[in-house]
């Protein structure tokens, strides 16, 4: 009797990081390591999702370098871009004009290459993860808290940079205009932690829901597909019937998931966008 696969042990797979990549009609393949740091045993031998983070750096740089030259060839030519670098050009402004700079305000033309960095390399990050032997480096949480970090820093350091040290302090020592006295002290001592309770929870959420997106989106599919084999006992027609609804339901989220790429990385990148507007203009 045929034995049952492990679907379970099948999407953790798929899903978690590992020092095994699939290569295309190659098969698995261990990645090299383990690399430890000396004097340590912290191991920093390359994984499958730095593998994949490192793809999708690489193809930012390819798509703006390559529209880049599309654009400037059109624009000596004196024609209007066209092709690809006219889709690279329209995202770059939608991004620059409609998210970093509406959203930061004035000054937000400085943000707006992190901003645009952000968005292209996690949209890369979760395409990556719908191609066969792909993998979605956001699906990591270790990779959403570090985007999420360089969030925290760029926002708290540039409010620290455009406010000052007595405009940053208010930031976290808040007390309401006009109050002094005993008044003043109980509400500092009550708003300082919730003040630094929400400076902490803007980059937690960033983690949690491109994490839990990019995840959940997977183990749909995943669990779809395996429908198919946990009725591969079944009779002919209950086993036909599940293959079909189980394809069409899987055609269906890879599209659903297609949308859902896009989507997070324009919510990254819009709720970074707000959150540095505002500390810089927290008044």
């Amino acid at each position: 009797m045929m034995q049952k696969p492990d679907i379970g042990a099948m999407i953790f797979h798929h899903t978690g990081d590992s020092h095994v990549i699939e290569l295309p009609f190659i098969g698995e393949k261990t990645l090299p390591g383990p690399w430890y740091i000396p004097g340590t045993h912290i191991d920093v031998s390359p994984t499958k999702h730095v593998v994949f983070m490192l793809l999708a750096a690489f193809l930012v740089w390819l798509t703006i370098w390559w529209g880049g030259r599309q654009v400037d060839r059109r624009h000596r030519e004196g024609k209007a871009p066209g092709g690809i670098g006219a889709a690279v050009e329209a995202m770059v402004l939608f991004v620059r004009n409609d998210v970093a700079i509406a959203s930061i305000g004035h000054g937000g033309e400085v943000f707006a290459p992190y901003i645009l960095t952000l968005f292209f390399f996690i949209l890369y990050c979760n395409l990556l993860g719908l191609l066969p032997w792909g993998a979605a480096a956001t699906g990591n949480i270790a990779v959403t808290a570090g985007l999420a970090l360089t969030a925290f820093l760029t926002i708290e350091i540039s409010g620290f940079r455009t406010l000052g040290p007595k405009g940053y302090l208010k930031t976290i020592v808040m007390v309401p205009p006009g109050m002094k006295g005993i008044g003043a002290v109980i509400m500092a001592i009550i708003m300082t932690p919730v003040e630094l309770i929400g400076k902490l929870v803007k980059p937690f959420a960033l983690t949690l829901r491109l994490f839990a997106n990019m995840t959940a989106g997977h183990f749909v599919i995943l669990v779809l597909l395996g429908l198919i084999f946990v009725f591969g006992t079944a009779p002919a027609v209950i086993r036909y019937g599940v293959v079909a609804g189980s394809v069409a339901l899987t055609l269906f989220m890879m599209f659903l998931e297609l949308l859902v790429a896009f989507l997070q990385a324009y919510i990254f990148a819009l709720l970074t966008s707000v959150f540095i507007g505002l500390m810089r203009h927290e008044h």
